[in-house]
């Protein structure tokens, strides 16, 4: 059945009956639910969430009032064609906040696991956010971005399309970024900056003292030696060869915009 009979649904919700509806859901009062639409198990939607066609949910997420999700990409060149919002396992997204679908035909815009998404600000189309993200209150994410895993977004943070963010990045409030962001490290001003290592971050994390100092090291290799992008990061490469370093390393010489650098 398109629609588990464990579901709990408020009367004044609408469910349309080819939506996918798991075990133990609950909608509330006036939510709306469109066809081509799956929901998984354990899943909350509170009152006035609306669910448009073409988005999936993992299991226990919770979906605070006045979400939409799956809304048509804010894209003059968008024609209408089927596109998706896939959403994982475990995120909860809070009041009054909007998720795009794809923009091209077929593409799709995707949320990991565990995420942490505050209220009234928008993931545009063709995102990709990774696991266990905090993206605070009024941030604004436009298309193509990048989060990697464990990123922390402070408010009024605005994100220009096609920029990435790397792991562990802690971007601080009302910072615009216009470039990739290194992972590990700690930005914030008008125009993002690096302003040293996301340490809070990196001891919830978990990283050992030793993990940390290799990434000081290569911090101060990468904005305060004064050598070039390519020599710093041969250095780091050489001379500080971690897990965690290497993919900071990796994740600069992907860079397609270039990274922030004081």
């Amino acid at each position: 059945m398109p629609i588990d009979p464990s579901a709990v649904i408020a009367s004044t919700a609408r469910v349309h009956p080819d939506a996918v509806i798991g075990p133990r859901v609950i909608i509330g009062d006036f939510a709306i639910v469109e066809q081509d639409v799956i929901i998984g198990a354990e899943t909350k939607l509170e009152p006035y969430v609306f669910v448009k066609r073409w988005t999936t949910l993992g299991e226990r997420n919770e979906i605070s009032a006045g979400t939409v999700l799956g809304t048509d990409p804010l894209d003059k060149n968008f024609t209408g064609a089927r596109s998706y919002l896939k959403i994982g396992n475990g995120n909860k997204i809070r009041e009054h906040y909007t998720i795009s679908r794809g923009t091209a035909p077929e593409s799709e815009t995707i949320i990991g696991d565990g995420n942490y998404i505050m209220t009234s600000g928008h993931i545009a189309h063709n995102c990709r956010i990774g696991n266990n993200t905090t993206i605070a209150s009024c941030a604004l994410v436009a298309g193509y971005v990048e989060i990697e895993d464990q990123a922390f977004i402070s408010g009024g943070v605005v994100i220009h399309q096609f920029s990435r963010i790397g792991r562990l990045a802690m971007i601080g409030g009302n910072t615009r970024v216009n470039l990739d962001v290194p992972p590990y490290f700690l930005y914030s001003d008008f125009n993002v900056s690096p302003k040293g290592l996301n340490l809070v971050g990196l001891r919830r994390a978990g990283f050992s003292a030793a993990e940390v100092r290799a990434l000081k090291q290569a911090y101060r290799l990468l904005y305060k030696s004064g050598l070039k992008l390519d020599d710093a990061l041969s250095r780091i490469e050489a001379e500080e060869p971690t897990e965690h370093t290497r993919h900071l390393a990796a994740f600069i010489r992907a860079s397609k915009r270039g990274i922030c650098r004081e």
